[in-house]
């Protein structure tokens, strides 16, 4: 999302400086007319110097480890990350007299909703660790604004994808997930019967929104949720992906997780302030995303190490165990 919204940037004139560790994507898909600084939002003393030398006058925070699920099993590093690292550029924003901070939430924050679809009117209920940090976020955003004027707009996307996307990452985007699995012939992991919803939103449909919102005075300190109207569900969308990719490798159907099992999102309000909304069909979007895919080939899947509680961890998501395999002859020789 991040690569996305910085050649929009480029394209008002602006002159953009980015930062990001790598870690969930990819030092091809950064512009070379943009400034690349390496490293974490979690480095204050990066931070602070970045803060320093550049005098910004927006700040885009898109940085986030956004495996919705996985978040209740990396607790510690989902709020390192996803909280502690935005607060840390909260800090920046106001010591440096920042203009207007720029937050990518997360519609995780409405939790599991009694009524659809949400709009930003809700009061909040997040269910999971990643819906929490967000959240927390928006809350700690308001209360800077209140005691140092510092300006915000929040919006809250919901399952983007897209070219440039880190297909490679098994815990979450799922259209990237069935991509790759359908370039390596293997069938489509689903947790569950697969009637899950979700309105999947192109990133056409996101970053042109969030990198104009700056120029609309009258989106300053207000939420907006941003995304794809219409709602589908998971067994839908891999047949989507199948037809895209021009081939069907076949689903297979995982025990069921806790998540929230039917979310999307009213998108009046954006409409209303910013005066656009979703112009990609999930067909044509997934259309372009697969050619993307098809030319750039699958990712190697990176499994995530630093696991902190295995109690309830889907099996799917266990590491594979080690084997070792001993030569007996080799053993009597030793011996």
């Amino acid at each position: 999302m991040g690569s996305h919204v910085v050649d929009k940037l480029l394209g008002l004139g602006l002159d953009v400086v980015g930062l990001d560790d790598l870690s969930g994507g990819f030092v091809e898909n950064v512009n070379p007319k943009s400034t690349f600084i390496r490293g974490s939002i979690y480095d204050v003393e990066l931070v602070e110097r970045v803060f320093g030398e550049h005098r910004f006058h927006y700040v885009f925070h898109l940085a986030a480890y956004a495996a919705e699920n996985l978040s209740h099993f990396i607790r510690r590093y989902n709020y390192n990350n996803n909280l502690i690292g935005t607060i840390n550029l909260i800090n920046a924003a106001v010591n440096h007299d920042v203009k207007i901070f720029v937050f990518t939430s997360s519609i995780a924050v409405y939790g599991e909703p009694k009524r659809l679809p949400v709009s930003e009117e809700l009061i909040p209920l997040p269910k999971d660790c990643y819906g929490v940090a967000k959240y927390a976020a928006e809350l700690d955003l308001q209360a800077a604004h209140q005691m140092f004027g510092l300006n915000y707009i929040v919006f809250r996307p919901h399952n983007v994808y897209g070219e440039r996307q880190n297909i490679g990452d098994k815990y979450r985007n799922v259209i990237g997930i069935f991509i790759n699995c359908v370039l390596q012939n293997l069938s489509l992991p689903v947790f569950g019967d697969g009637e899950q919803t979700r309105a999947f939103s192109h990133i056409d449909d996101v970053a042109p929104l969030i990198a104009n919102s700056v120029l609309h005075p009258d989106a300053f300190n207000q939420i907006f949720n941003v995304g794809g109207d219409q709602h589908y569900s998971i067994n839908e969308v891999a047949q989507y992906v199948f037809k895209a990719m021009g081939s069907d490798t076949g689903i297979r159907y995982l025990p069921a997780r806790q998540e929230v099992k039917h979310i999307y999102s009213s998108h009046e309000k954006i409409k209303r302030v910013l005066g656009l909304g979703a112009q990609v069909g999930i067909e044509e979007g997934i259309e372009a995303m697969a050619r993307w895919a098809q030319k750039h080939g699958a990712r190697q899947t990176r499994e995530f190490t630093a696991i902190e509680i295995e109690r309830n961890l889907p099996a799917a998501w266990r590491p594979e165990p080690k084997v070792v395999i001993i030569d007996k002859a080799a053993r009597a020789t030793a011996s």
